[in-house]
């Protein structure tokens, strides 16, 4: 069983009697019934996909999902019509995703990195992804840095390698590696390598 507060991206469970997986977590707001959710959903029989808002403390049932440990092998097109082709390193059988079904996962990964992706299969059909909790990024823009702040209390936006933009500390600088959390996309740290 989940609730509605661990649904995260990559998360499939069933909701009125669909089987649904998270491409994106749209934000939360909170009024006199209580907290919202709104997330960005695609059906996993249909392959429709909707905006969803969801109550707090909502419980849903688990997905059962078939899960292969594959690595990134390239990505064919640019753009959103992109395909990303996943490689299964013991059988050497390919996994093809097109980069919507990927959600903001996709932000996170190239073919460059040396990292372990496990790609889950709905009725023998590759859904989506699930990517490790740490990532490490190079940051091709932001603002310079801030001497003396240090805090990391403040941040700023940062253009990641990948395309994507994250928020960072004001001490960080361009050309810097982080580490990124993927589930909701915050700076963890600087990279130690």
């Amino acid at each position: 069983m989940f609730t509605t507060s661990q649904l995260r991206v990559g998360t499939a469970f069933m909701y009125e009697g669909n089987a649904l997986i998270v491409q994106k977590l749209l934000g939360q707001r909170s009024g006199r019934a209580g907290m919202v959710t709104n997330l960005r959903v695609k059906n996993l029989v249909t392959g429709q996909t909707m905006d969803l808002g969801l109550d707090a403390g909502e419980k849903f049932d688990e997905v059962d999902l078939d899960t292969h440990t594959t690595k990134l092998s390239y990505i064919d097109g640019e753009g959103d019509n992109a395909l990303y082709v996943f490689m299964d390193q013991e059988t050497y059988e390919q996994f093809e995703l097109p980069k919507s079904d990927l959600g903001d996962n996709a932000g996170y990964i190239t073919p460059e990195d040396d990292v372990e992706i496990e790609i889950t299969f709905y009725e023998g059909k590759p859904v989506g992804i699930v990517l490790p909790v740490n990532v490490t990024r190079t940051i091709t823009y932001c603002e310079p840095g801030v001497k003396g702040d240090t805090s990391g209390k403040s941040l700023k936006p940062a253009t990641l390698d990948t395309g994507i933009e994250v928020r960072v500390p004001l001490f960080i600088n361009s050309e810097e590696r982080i580490v990124i959390d993927t589930r909701d996309g915050s700076f963890v740290e600087r990279a130690k390598n």
